[in-house]
């Protein structure tokens, strides 16, 4: 039987016994309930949320594997995960349990220190139409969050479901958006103070021309609370202009499709927007608009859902150069080196110490750093090559390059940044022990033009061919890892290699950063230098964001594998490096003895 019908017919198995409740092999010895101070102060062998903490840095505070003994890491166990498809799962632990969620909606609760089963819940699917549409139940990353003493849930036909965390069990239902019209969640939620926020996937597809949202739902029954459309904003005419006259029926894109980090001082969502459809301006009909909402950062009052400022990174956006990617924040003196930077802001005191949103937030690879109170850009500066942005003004706007904007439907450009690699959902990690933000970056070009084609349901609305994936200027190879000095901007290290890096990036106050690759490689990277310490392969492509957790005083080391968008576009220029598709898999380490 072929390994996809089996898995098929065990999931429709497990779907049934879900369909009357959760199943569930053992229950919990303990689970205390995963309050709003814990998440606000985690403790440091815990992982609570998909990126360690509510600033999405990445990091732990665990030092027990550090760059002396990294070296003697081994398998402590390993897990077969239940669905196929692009893995981008991000495990999550509380109390020794640890929970996944993967794709196809399915969630597992697993003794951390063991791997057995706890208890399963797989949520039964509709039919999907069109493969677009249907391909998104297969690439579904950190889909959970875990609050008081429920995981919660976001499904690819767009529900929002609440978990009892100790059995599994459905305490509420949501349906938030039509899951027909093309609407899906493809990233999990992020609940905080008496509220769950979820970032809409599929807003690229045929039926949700209009609207694409950030909604806010009440903790306990899953009510909404507020919306925000990330096409269209009554109270802002500067949105309405930057469409260049286009009615919002006929917008499609913005989708904010990765989780949000959290400011609770500022009680402020910081939430990165992604690119506009169809990609070129000339089937778009935007006339030279910049098309507000679109890869920009939005800061958001948590409580009432107003948008208290904007920074858009990529206006007129005619190449697919999404810009959701993960936000970080940090607290650091700003200090930027003239030399290093591309921009700098006239009004930094140097060394003021400010506190500020830190990211890569599109596939192009340039850093941003932003005051968190008011979207000030501070500083920016290029990773890999790029030629998509031309500059910026003096008071810290992106300049687009418009000389690859295609004026006629025959007109083909040469795009450096990321089309097809580049930055993606990988996200990178900050260590305050260094004060370096390190980001996976992989590096190409492509020739883009635009294509005229039929809008047919369930399928995205793109409209542009994109030729084969070519080297960047002057370069052989396609992964990278960037060391950036976030006070100064300047670049620590690089790490280049041939295989692209397909994992997110965890840092350690051991002084290590780890990552995956496209050719099977888990590794452990030197956080001061980037020499490689330790590494290992695996079954497949390494996936998903590691993460890192410490029951009965063992630190553990926790990673997944799985196909990757990059990693086929990767081998095309570098057919070399060994892969094979499948094999979706947890593998957890430690160091030998305790």
């Amino acid at each position: 039987m072929e390994l996809k019908s089996f898995l098929g017919r065990a999931a429709k198995m497990t779907a049934a016994v879900a369909a009357a409740g959760a199943l569930a092999l053992a229950q919990p010895a303990q689970y205390s309930p995963v309050t709003d101070a814990l998440l606000i102060n985690p403790p440091a062998d815990e992982w609570l949320l998909w990126r360690g903490d509510l600033a999405n840095s990445g990091h732990s505070s665990l030092d027990q594997i550090d760059t002396e003994n990294v070296d003697q890491l081994r398998l402590a166990w390993s897990w077969a995960l239940p669905a196929g498809g692009l893995n981008e799962m991000a495990p999550l632990v509380h109390d020794g349990i640890m929970f996944l969620g993967t794709n196809e909606s399915i969630v597992q609760a697993l003794d951390a220190r063991t791997g057995d089963l706890i208890w399963e819940y797989v949520h039964a699917m509709p039919e999907f139409v069109g493969g677009y549409h249907d391909r998104q139940q297969s690439r579904q990353k950190n889909t959970i969050a875990l609050y008081d003493d429920k995981v919660y849930l976001a499904t690819a036909d767009a529900r929002l479901i609440a978990l009892d965390a100790r059995t599994g069990q459905v305490v509420f239902d949501v349906q938030v958006l039509d899951w027909e019209k093309g609407y899906s969640y493809t990233a999990g939620p992020l609940a905080i103070n008496g509220k769950v926020f979820l970032g809409t996937s599929g807003c690229s597809i045929t039926g949700t021309a209009g609207g694409c949202y950030i909604t806010a739902h009440d903790a306990e029954s899953g009510e909404e609370l507020w919306r925000i459309n990330t096409l269209s904003d009554p109270n802002n005419p500067e949105v309405e202009e930057s469409w260049g006259g286009l009615p919002p029926e006929n917008r499609w894109g913005g989708s904010p499709w990765t989780t949000a980090s959290y400011d609770p001082d500022l009680n402020m969502l910081f939430w990165g927007v992604g690119m506009p459809i169809p990609y070129p301006e000339i089937i778009r009909g935007s006339n030279g608009g910049s098309v507000l909402y679109t890869n920009s950062t939005l800061a958001i009052d948590a409580d009432t859902g107003e948008i208290v400022w904007y920074y858009q990174h990529l206006p007129r956006d005619d190449w697919d150069l999404d810009s959701p990617f993960e936000r970080i924040l940090v607290e650091t003196a700003i200090a930027p080196n003239p030399d290093e930077v591309s921009y700098m802001s006239p009004n930094i005191t140097p060394g003021e110490v400010r506190k500020v949103v830190v990211t890569v937030p599109g596939k192009y690879g340039t850093t941003f750093v932003l005051d968190r109170a008011t979207g000030e850009l501070l500083w920016a500066r290029d990773t890999a090559y790029q030629n998509v942005i031309a500059g910026y003004t003096e008071d810290g706007k992106v300049i687009p390059n418009e000389e690859l904007i295609a004026t006629s439907l025959d007109q083909t450009v040469f795009v450096c940044g990321g089309r097809s690699l580049g930055k993606l959902w990988m996200a990178g990690s900050y260590s305050p022990t260094t004060n370096t933000f390190f980001v996976p970056v992989s590096e190409s070009c492509v020739e883009l033009t635009p294509r005229v084609q039929e809008f047919r349901p369930g399928e995205s609305v793109g409209s542009q061919r994109s030729g084969p994936l070519q080297f960047s200027p002057g370069e052989d190879t396609v992964g990278r890892v960037y060391a950036i000095d976030v006070t100064t901007g300047e670049m620590k290290w690089v790490l280049k290699q041939e295989a692209n890096f397909s994992s997110s990036l965890l840092s350690t106050d051991g002084g290590i950063v780890f990552a995956g690759d496209g050719g099977r490689v888990f590794m452990a990277l030197d956080q001061e230098t980037g020499e490689v310490l330790w590494s290992t392969k695996l079954n497949t492509t390494v996936s998903g964001h590691p993460m890192t957790y410490m029951v009965d005083g063992k630190q553990y080391i926790a990673v997944s594998t799985g196909p990757n968008a990059q990693t086929n576009g990767a081998r095309h220029l570098m057919p070399n490096v060994s892969y094979t598709p499948g094999g979706n898999s947890l593998f957890v380490f430690e160091l030998p003895g305790n």
